[in-house]
């Protein structure tokens, strides 16, 4: 059995956490009284060693401010993760460890290192360069008081964001278009006869996509819109100048340029060549997508334009009128447990691997799940991971995936297993139904379940390098692949079977689902350029920039109208979540994925073959290569956005 999370306290959740400090802090010590006789084991691996017990103190207290039922573990498990940031944050400022790494690398076995070892040495001089270990000591103390202070305005966005609550109150006709399943899940409003749509995906998402009702569609969007804004608005601009101040200490004109520094783009000219290349036959598609959208818009008696309200709307009625897909009847043949069954066996397919359920999981909630996954040739176990997939009051609220503990190698020479989550907030069972995805939420748990992939695989010897710790901008590729899966009948027809009858899908009705792939893919697209923009707009180093301004300014590439008295930034979570001046990374990543995955394309959709080679070549080094060499090595050339522009639809510029 793993940890018993049946047993967590607030209490345990703060004992877990000194504990991990105090030993890690025992660690760094040795590390730096090797300074005289400095050696790889006695400066570098202590370090690590370090890292590894802070991560599973992470996985037994802190990630709890995601996932516990109790609001005070909640609130113990923010503190400790503020306390565990800080201490990382901290680490390269210590002046006497940088001076036994400084002293290390001046040896003889320093510069023989090659492989992982000799990337983690350098990376370890990054950090101690980028903490200001070169500046003189007013300057490098401002700079590591301005970094823990972002620490906290980071773990206090994301907490405000969590726990924020909000819902429209609509009547019965307001719901009309929504499929039974959603409503028999809805909570009755305040006034009799009225129901609660509250702002968590299970419930946003299928009101904006199928409620005929425009007005509630609007005033739902705007609700999301404005989540958490009086909390998070001063936050956000506190640590948008604090960060801007960071950079400016370093010798970066703006955060954008510190941020980009660590990542596979290098530096913001790189980021805006990939959008300058993309842009274009995006926004020819986007007005094609939008005219025709607000054709159908005046065929219903409105003028237009098309709102961020309607676009989903729209998109399901062409999906069903064009091609035939109806959204309610395609999650009739996506029950869970089909699903879950079909993902094991598809993955353990292609990359050689078995799974093996947990009877008794003593999960932190009774519904989370706990897997072994085992190497199929070899039988040896790799990895754990839980499943949390439904949602629940005070639990995070869209979809992701943790590491619980890193793997890495131990000090004895013995490999500490990964161990992962998925958080997730599909659709519970009820009303004599079981748990049914949306097509919209099994892409979801496939993406999630590439990452828990990548944190289950690994195989470096370095802590650093573990639980998907790959450059920023590369890290969804591996999780971009695993979505094509979820589009081709073929694969399709392997698991999808109603929840009554057992039949697989129709072919045509799959047929039809691929067909419906690209519609709107410029929309979809402009969004996510509409993002990552913003993010790089208000990083840019400019001190008075009107955020209100430059978020409408953004969103002019989307060619929707734009919802007025909005502030979404401030439930952007991603923001202060790790994508800071990196939003860009999802579009990034989506090309590389594709590039990718055009290689299971040619040799085969499911081949063990080509699985083989991107485990070995992507999967297990994780963090030890970079994207660049992890691509070369899996592709034989560097990356093009050739693929994706063929797989949206997109007419590249060029041509």
């Amino acid at each position: 059995m793993l940890y018993d999370y049946t047993t967590v306290t607030p209490q345990t959740v703060t004992e877990e956490t000194d504990a991990a400090l105090a030993e890690a802090d025992g660690l760094v010590a040795q590390a730096e009284a090797s300074h005289d006789s400095p050696t790889f084991e006695s400066v570098i691996q202590p370090l690590e060693l370090g890292l590894g017990r802070i991560s599973k103190a992470y996985g037994r207290g802190a990630f709890l401010v995601l996932a516990s039922t109790d609001p005070d573990v909640r609130d113990a498990g923010q503190a400790a993760d503020e306390r565990m940031s800080k201490w990382r944050v901290a680490l390269p400022f210590r002046e006497r460890l940088y001076a036994a790494v400084a002293a290390f690398h001046k040896t003889d076995e320093a510069a023989a290192l090659t492989g992982e070892r000799r990337r983690l040495l350098d990376f370890y001089l990054r950090d101690f360069r980028r903490a200001g270990q070169a500046l003189d000591a007013d300057a490098r103390g401002e700079l590591e008081r301005l970094r823990a202070r972002l620490v906290e305005l980071e773990v206090g966005f994301q907490r405000n964001v969590n726990e924020y609550s909000d819902a429209i109150e609509v009547t019965q006709e307001q719901l009309a278009g929504l499929p039974q399943a959603v409503i028999d899940r809805l909570s009755p409003g305040a006034a009799p006869g009225t129901w609660r749509v509250s702002l968590d995906y299970p419930e946003l998402n299928p009101f904006l996509e199928h409620a005929r009702d425009r007005s509630a569609r609007r005033e739902l969007q705007l609700k999301f819109w404005n989540q958490a804004v009086e909390a998070n608005r001063p936050i956000l601009a506190e640590a948008l100048r604090l960060r801007q101040r960071i950079a400016e200490l370093l010798g970066h004109p703006t955060w954008a340029h510190f941020a980009a520094e660590v990542r596979m783009v290098g530096a913001p000219p790189r980021i805006h060549a990939f959008y300058d290349e993309i842009r274009d036959p995006v926004a020819a598609a986007t007005a094609r997508e939008v005219e025709e959208m607000e054709a159908v818009l005046r065929e219903d008696g409105v003028d237009g334009p098309i709102g961020m309200w309607d676009w989903r709307y729209y998109d399901q009625r062409q999906r069903n009128d064009r091609f035939g897909v109806d959204s309610t009847l395609v999650s009739e043949y996506l029950p869970l447990d089909k699903v879950l069954h079909g993902l094991f066996e598809l993955t353990g397919e292609v990359f050689g691997l078995t799974y093996r359920r947990v009877d008794d999981a003593r999960a932190w909630h009774p519904s989370v799940e706990l897997y072994e996954i085992h190497d199929a040739a070899s039988g040896e176990l790799l990895a754990h991971f839980y499943m949390d997939l439904f949602p629940r009051e005070g639990k995070f609220g869209h979809a992701a995936a943790y590491p619980l503990q890193v793997g890495y190698r131990r000090a004895d020479g013995s490999y500490e297993r990964p161990i992962s989550a998925i958080l997730a907030n599909f659709s519970p069972s009820g009303n004599g139904r079981p748990s049914m995805l949306q097509h919209t939420e099994l892409v979801t748990l496939f993406h999630e379940f590439g990452h828990i992939l990548h944190m289950s695989l690994t195989r470096t010897e370095s802590a650093r390098f573990s639980g998907a710790e790959t450059e920023w901008d590369f890290v969804e590729a591996p999780s971009q692949i695993m979505q094509h899966w979820t589009w081709d009948p073929d694969v399709l027809a392997r698991f999808a079977r109603h929840y009554k009858t057992g039949k697989p899908i129709p072919a045509e009705l799959a047929a039809q689902l691929a067909a419906a792939r690209n519609l709107n893919s410029g929309i979809r697209t402009a969004i996510q350029i509409f993002y990552g923009t913003l993010d790089m707009a208000i990083h840019d180093g400019d001190a008075e920039l009107d955020l209100d301004a430059a978020i409408e300014r953004a969103f002019a590439v989307t060619g929707l109208n734009y919802p007025a008295g909005t502030f979404m930034l401030a439930g952007f979570a991603h923001l202060l979540g790790g994508y800071d001046a990196g939003y860009y990374g999802y579009l990034w990543a989506e090309t590389l994925g594709d590039d990718m995955f055009a290689r299971f394309e040619r040799e085969g959709v499911l081949s063990p073959v080509v699985g083989a080679a991107y485990r070995r070549a992507v999967l297990e080094p994780n963090g030890a290569r970079s994207g660049d060499e992890m691509l070369l090595d899996f592709l034989g050339r560097p990356p093009n956005t050739e693929a994706w522009m063929r797989n949206k639809g997109f007419t590249p510029r060029h041509s």
